[in-house]
């Protein structure tokens, strides 16, 4: 009985500070100092959201960027013990874990490339334009990428290419501190940029 009460004791002082005292304090210091990103990062327009910078969307029409292929999936509706492909599905961030040797793989690359040839990009394709990201929600696309869409954006929209050129190389974020990662456009705030010009 005498361990007893220390334990009790130890057990409400830690489920207090572990539980309760020490995820505010990091809620309310992220809600100070980094009130986007403790929030999602979220993007709105005309006050309501419309996506997040951190989760990329399906971009299909020939007037937007479009974003690199999505391998995320959820349950078949019809059948739920197999599952189906839903681009950007947030609620299953996963990579395609798709092998050299697959089929699959070999199909959806070969099937990436004649549409984009189709659209009139000029070869070579970037790598990223075909193949998946590790999360398949990646918002971000290469600038190489990015400027192969220039033509078919430009001529759906009716604009200069030259003008929606320089959106994208403004919208070009670099390293981070100079070093770290790959110069990166995202997609979804070019968008939005190119939705303000006038079309």
């Amino acid at each position: 009985m005498s361990h007893l009460r220390p334990a009790l004791v130890l057990l409400l002082l830690f489920t207090v500070l572990t539980g309760f005292a020490y995820p505010l304090a990091v809620t309310g210091i992220g809600q100070v100092i980094f009130p986007a990103q403790a929030n999602g990062s979220l993007i709105t327009q005309d006050g309501r959201v419309i996506g997040s910078d951190l989760i990329g969307q399906a971009f299909m029409s020939d007037r937007y960027m479009w974003p690199r292929p999505s391998a995320t999936s959820a349950s078949d509706p019809t059948n739920p013990t197999q599952t189906v492909d839903v681009p950007y599905n947030a609620a299953a961030s996963t990579g395609s874990n798709l092998g050299p040797t697959s089929a699959k793989l070999a199909g959806r690359l070969t099937q990436s490339s004649e549409a984009w040839k189709e659209s009139g990009f000029v070869l070579p394709i970037p790598g990223d334009a075909i193949t998946t990201s590790g999360s398949g929600l990646d918002p971000h696309i290469s600038p190489a990428y990015a400027q192969a869409q220039v033509a078919r954006i430009a001529r759906a929209r009716n604009l200069p290419e030259a003008q929606v050129r320089q959106l994208i190389e403004v919208s070009t974020e670099g390293r981070f501190l100079g070093a770290v990662g790959e110069p990166r456009v995202n997609v979804l705030q070019v968008n939005q940029a190119l939705d303000r010009l006038r079309s």
